[in-house]
């Protein structure tokens, strides 16, 4: 297995990427938010930034932007936010990333009263940027997401994609599938992907809300899940979405669930 964590956009990327690597994770999961890591700044910095990741033995996987509004009711946003995220695509290819991690589109304000048609957008936004990643030949991993956004969030709602995508994963997180569903909706998106999921997002809370949470904080049954990933045989990215004060909680998270996988058999 291998794991990783998030740098913080908000704090400068080439801090961010010599903090975790001192702290010894395989990669760094690069959040391509602005200000500090947007696809601008990063292409600014690509070489220093390739010698950091050297210089502490990581690669690198691509987190496209998170806070941009792919299914906006409003046209001209909707198209500026798909293409920030192309831009973010075509950056991590030139980075020759690992993967990329692509959240599905957020659904809020008049989009949450006018669903279906904020729904089309979001469907249409999504083959769009499948088809730009297939054709940049990037692993792209499609992440569930939390109840509130609207969009992507229950196994079942994957089922277009995957269909119509045969090249896109899934980006599971812990933390999303646990929120209203219990250890059990983080299982079911196991039990129905397994031969499709490509990274895992892992991160505790209680139930309520996206806390994220160090790994044993929060009242997921990671012991159930590794269990789970371990009998389809998943060994490849785990990043901490852990996002304590104390970075000290990244390293106890990524021991804990070191330990539980090497403590089941499958």
């Amino acid at each position: 297995m291998r794991y990783g964590a998030m740098n913080a956009p908000f704090r400068p990327l080439l801090d961010e990427v010599a903090a975790l690597g001192e702290l010894g994770f395989d990669y760094v999961e690069i959040t391509m938010d602005a200000p500090y890591a947007h696809y601008s700044v990063i292409r600014q910095q690509r070489k220093p930034l390739q010698q950091a990741l050297e210089r502490f033995g990581m690669d690198l996987v691509c987190h496209l932007p998170t806070f941009v509004s792919t299914a906006d009711l409003t046209e001209s946003i909707r198209e500026a936010s798909i293409r920030e995220t192309i831009e973010s695509m075509h950056t991590a290819a030139e980075l020759q990333a690992l993967k990329v991690v692509l959240h599905p589109s957020f659904i809020h304000g008049l989009g949450a009263m006018m669903r279906d048609l904020a729904t089309q957008h979001a469907a249409v936004a999504m083959a769009r940027l499948l088809e730009e990643a297939h054709r940049l030949k990037l692993t792209v991993c499609v992440e569930n997401m939390f109840p509130n956004s609207l969009s992507l969030v229950r196994p079942e709602d994957f089922d277009e994609v995957f269909r119509d995508f045969p090249g896109a994963r899934l980006t599971l997180d812990t933390g999303h599938a646990h929120i209203g569903c219990g250890t059990e909706g983080i299982l079911a998106f196991i039990h129905r992907f397994s031969e499709r999921i490509g990274h895992v997002h892992a991160s505790d809370n209680r139930g309520r809300d996206d806390e994220h949470l160090p790994i044993g904080a929060g009242t997921i049954d990671f012991e159930r899940v590794v269990s789970a990933l371990k009998k389809i045989g998943y060994d490849q990215t785990i990043t901490l979405e852990v996002f304590a004060k104390d970075r000290a909680y990244l390293n106890i998270s990524r021991r804990k669930l070191a330990q539980l996988f090497e403590a089941h058999t499958g």
